[in-house]
Order: C-alpha cells, then sequence, then structure tokens
C-alpha cells in the first residue's frame, strides 16, 4: 500500500510539472531566443518546434519504453510461476510480480491519458477539444 502512495505521489508531481510548463507561456517563450533559427530547432528536435510537442513526444517516448518493461515483467513472472515446481515461496514472488506488473500498465496508461489531455488542452488554449 505504501509503494502505491509513493507511486501516485510521483505521477501527481510528475503531471504538476507537465502541467506547469505547458500553462506558462514565458517558460516556454524563454527556451527560444531572437538569435535561434526555428528550422535549426526543428531540425534538432526531430521536426518539432513546439516545447508542448517535445515534451509530449518525450513523455510518450518514456511511457512506451515502460509499458514494455512492464509487460517483460510480465512475462518475468509468468515464467516464474510455471517454473515454480511447487514451491509456495516462488509462486507468491511470481503472483506479486505479475499483480506489480499489472498496476504498473494501469499507472502508465493513466498517466500517458492524462498527460496527452493536458497537453491537448493547453495546446487549444484551453477551449473545448476539436472533433
Amino acid at each position: 500500500m505504501k509503494t502505491i502512495k509513493q507511486v501516485l505521489i510521483v505521477l501527481g508531481l510528475m503531471t504538476g510539472a507537465i502541467a506547469l510548463l505547458s500553462f506558462v507561456p514565458t517558460a516556454s517563450a524563454a527556451l527560444i531566443t531572437s538569435g535561434d533559427l526555428p528550422p535549426e530547432i526543428a531540425g534538432a528536435t526531430g521536426g518539432e518546434g513546439s516545447i508542448r510537442a517535445l515534451i509530449l513526444k518525450i513523455v510518450n517516448y518514456a511511457l512506451s519504453f515502460l509499458g514494455i518493461v512492464a509487460v517483460m515483467m510480465i512475462i518475468f513472472g509468468g515464467v516464474t510461476y510455471v517454473t515454480a515446481a511447487g514451491k509456495q515461496e516462488s509462486i507468491d514472488n511470481a503472483k506479486k510480480i505479475i499483480l506489480y506488473s499489472l498496476v504498473g500498465i494501469i499507472i502508465i496508461l493513466l498517466s500517458f491519458a492524462i498527460v496527452n489531455t493536458v497537453l491537448q488542452v493547453a495546446t487549444n488554449g484551453g477551449g473545448a477539444m476539436p472533433q
């Protein structure tokens, strides 16, 4: 229970930090000075000229990586469960690995939805979502 609370606190802090960067236009404007050339910035960042789009791309890549790690942990837990050979300690350990991996996937999906929603609303100026 303590671990879940810690994960939720970290998730909330990450979401708050991203929301702060998204809603404060001067924070993103200060990163690009008048001497910078937008085509060079877009070329260096993979075609992204907006700080919000760049943050969104980085967060989505990180969450994708974490999703892959969580799926690999589920596979590892399944292999551990199958090869436990009736040892209750190994079975319990495998069940914990699978359970925590599933909780991790749920947290990853929720954070993906929250980050994409926050940045989409910030990009559209807080108005209605486009259809």
